[in-house]
């Protein structure tokens, strides 16, 4: 015989966004916003190029310290510049995946991540790739929670389902 706990389990994601491709990180929220409209936790936590998702200066923009970094932020250029990771034809493949997802009434990468929003999402950015990068706290959306490193995010993400993406 099983005994069930009275405790309500918090149901939990975690994930890891690595990339700042526009399918990927559309992905991303996508499963994030899902999961919260339903009652999970979710904790997004963004490094290297995911980090471009989370900047506040979106678009082509020298963002970092130092020479490398800021060549890397006029290369990135945010959401509204994100590639798409295969057959991105020259920048186009965005603005036709924008233009069918709004012809099929999807929500766009950029009205997912204004509803992750919404909905307490926690964002965090990896501590080691802000470093690498150059980008400090102030270069971040202020709905980054924390910075944090790995071994602090991998416990913070303990009892529930991690992805990679």
């Amino acid at each position: 015989m099983r005994i069930m706990s009275e405790e309500k389990q918090t149901k939990k994601l975690s994930i890891i966004s690595f990339s700042g491709d526009f399918d990927k990180l559309t992905a991303v929220f996508t499963l994030a916003t899902g999961a919260a409209a339903v009652g999970y936790e979710v904790n997004l936590f963004f490094t290297f190029w995911g980090l471009d998702a989370i900047k506040i200066k979106q678009g082509r923009s020298p963002v970092g310290k130092g020479f490398l970094p800021k060549v890397f932020g006029l290369m990135m250029g945010g959401l509204k510049a994100a590639p798409v990771s295969r057959l991105n034809f020259w920048g186009i493949s965005p603005k036709i995946f924008r233009f069918l997802m709004k012809k099929n009434n999807v929500a766009t990468l950029e009205e997912l991540v204004d509803a992750a929003k919404e909905l307490g999402i926690n964002f965090y950015a990896c501590e080691m790739a802000m470093h690498i990068l150059g980008i400090g706290k102030s270069d971040l959306i202020p709905e980054v929670k924390e910075i944090l490193g790995v071994a602090s995010f991998l416990k913070l993400s303990e009892g529930g389902q991690t992805l990679f993406i």
